[in-house]
């Protein structure tokens, strides 16, 4: 829906006399991000497990010799690095890379 161009009079501006307007409402939010990860090939299950046990995480993809590709779904930035750390200090994992950030929209 296209709505009309109100134009905005600088007096009126300047002298906080605006016309009433729609407030606008900033869409739900959330972090989206990629993460590497390298484990002991021979406990990549249980890896894999422990990982998708973590609220908002999934394997995107898996190498037999030990590498996950984990996409993080997260409320803010903190829990976004809450679950970081929670990774890379799982038994048997060697690393996790945060590969890629965004904001994302909720319910996208």
């Amino acid at each position: 829906m296209i709505r009309p161009h109100t134009t905005i009079d600088r007096r009126a501006l300047i002298t906080g006399q605006l016309p009433q307007v729609e407030r606008v409402v900033a869409p739900p939010g959330g972090e989206i991000a990629s993460i590497l990860v390298q484990v002991r090939p021979e406990r990549l299950a249980s890896a894999e497990r422990a990982i998708t046990a973590l609220a908002g995480c999934e394997i995107y993809q898996r190498d037999i010799r030990g590498k996950l590709v984990v996409v993080v779904d997260a409320p803010d930035a903190g829990s976004l690095g809450t679950t970081l750390n929670a990774i890379s200090t799982l038994p048997d994992v060697y690393s996790a890379s945060l590969v890629f950030h965004a904001l994302g929209v909720a319910g996208a």
